[in-house]
């Protein structure tokens, strides 16, 4: 394991601007973990936050130019700035620090490139859907196997109890975004790509822009490993080997036997023409399937043997917030998902749609409905994916909708929630619009029954829900 050629000085400290974000919080973990002094700030409270406070790192709850002053104050040595895509120009306390002139600013990405160069077997998990959950799964079966690796995802691991893991080994496994095309930066040994769906429209001009975007990804990677059963891979970015659930399929590792239950699926995986054996997956869902398949082309492909790989499968658990069960208020079941694009919401919404009456599932109670408390994320997103979004709601038994969450972006005329829950009515689904969470905690017991499982759905402040729910009183049985 080598050194980051951005801090070779340990006595320069490092400042993030922004830190409690995922991929942030991850990277300032590892580097407190190799000794760095470590400094943040943020204008929202996470529980990553806490973490990294409680590990030393000097966090404030504000962005502005009186920064500058403190950081002066804190080392000999002007420290080093981290910044992500989240962090606009106009931030006041990046505009103060680039007017100082005396801090070098990097990007996020940057400083994950150099951590990624540091090991010898880097593996970076790139796709439009199931990144965190490969990213997890794979982690966690490293970590079963012994290779003690580095981890840097957008989902809180299980395993280790954080999205962030300094290991001691070679092996280092992140989760590349490519929602602002800094993916390209990257140069692992091993490249993952999931699937392929236009996304992030604020960045993308098309699924043209997309494909340009990964194929230079896939191009920087030693050995590139993709789905063969998603069309636009395969007709454009075949990579190294693929992986797919179809036996049927000319793809180096299959699965097949597939069966899928309540509470866990199994299959048997084939490398070529040998038949490895079976594998038994602690989570519910095909699609859950198809993130183990790219997990185990990948820890195949490092050369780990596949009985220890079966062993491992044991230990695998969901990361934080992919269908996370919450718990049972008053008879309903409260479950938070990240879910925020048609596609995703349809694949969780199937899998729960399949807990209902099923006395099989993990769940403590068998579900009779399925409610969508959903927050959709982006006004570029909601506008352009608005249909697919209605008939893929309109499925659920009832859908309780609330505002946009904006994600810094500037509202677009006639984007709102309303407009949504017109277009889910009229794809024959019944839909409740709520003005914040609030306002739909104080309403949910009137609008839900006993037996529905409650589906808190997005990628923004959605997942408050619950625990706003458990402290609301009841307007109706």
């Amino acid at each position: 394991m080598g050194r980051l050629t951005h801090t070779l000085d340990p006595q320069r400290p490092v400042h993030f601007v922004g830190i409690g974000g995922a991929g942030m919080s991850a990277l300032a973990e590892i580097l407190m973990a190799r000794g760095f002094r470590v400094s943040g700030s943020d204008i929202c409270h996470f529980k990553s936050v806490d973490a990294l406070r409680h590990a030393g790192a000097r966090i404030t709850l504000q962005q502005d130019a009186t920064m500058v002053e403190a950081l002066r104050k804190d080392s000999p040595l002007p420290p080093l700035v981290v910044i992500s895509s989240a962090i606009k120009a106009d931030n006041p306390e990046l505009a103060a620090i680039r007017a100082a002139g005396e801090m070098k600013v990097i990007h996020r990405s940057d400083l994950l490139a150099d951590l990624l160069a540091s090991h010898s077997h880097s593996v970076v998990v790139a796709g439009a859907h199931g990144k965190t959950t490969t990213s997890t799964i794979l982690s966690t079966i490293l970590m079963e196997a012994g290779l003690d690796p580095t981890v840097v995802i957008g989902g809180v691991v299980p395993w280790f109890g954080s999205n962030g893991r300094h290991g001691c080994s070679d092996v280092v496994v992140a989760e590349g975004d490519e929602s602002d095309g800094t993916l390209v930066k990257f140069h692992p040994r091993i490249g993952i790509i999931t699937n392929l769906e236009l996304d992030h429209t604020d960045h993308y001009t098309d699924i043209n822009h997309l494909l340009h975007t990964m194929a230079q990804f896939g191009g920087n990677c030693q050995a590139l490993l993709t789905n063969g059963d998603c069309p636009l891979l395969s007709q454009h970015l075949p990579g190294t080997r693929q992986w797919s659930l179809d036996d049927t399929s000319s793809a180096h590792y299959r699965f097949s036997d597939i069966r899928c239950f309540g509470q866990a699926s199994e299959a048997v995986v084939h490398a070529g023409s040998e038949c490895l054996g079976p594998v038994v997956l602690p989570l519910a869902g095909f699609h859950n399937l198809a993130n183990l398949a790219a997990a185990l082309a990948t820890a195949l492909e490092l050369g780990i043997p596949f009985p220890a790989l079966q062993k491992a499968c044991a230990a695998i658990r969901a990361p934080g917030r992919r269908f996370e069960f919450r718990g049972v208020v008053d008879g309903r079941l409260l479950v938070d998902d990240y879910a925020h694009h048609p596609s995703e919401v349809a694949a969780t919404l199937a899998m729960a749609q399949g807990m209902v009456g099923d006395d099989q599932s993990a769940l403590p109670l068998v579900p009779q409905r399925v409610v969508i408390a959903f927050q959709p994320h982006r006004y570029s997103r909601t506008k352009d994916f608005l249909q697919k979004f209605a008939l893929t709601l309109a499925d659920a038994d009832a859908v309780l909708l609330l505002p946009i969450y904006s994600a810094g972006e500037t509202s677009i005329a006639g984007v709102t929630h309303a407009a949504l829950a017109t277009a889910i009515a009229k794809a024959g689904g019944t839909v409740h619009c709520f003005n914040d969470l609030e306002h739909l905690a104080q309403e949910f017991h009137r609008h839900t029954r006993p037996g529905d499982l409650v589906l808190a759905m997005g990628a923004g402040s959605i997942n408050r829900l619950p625990d706003l729910v458990r402290s609301t009183v009841p307007m109706a049985a």
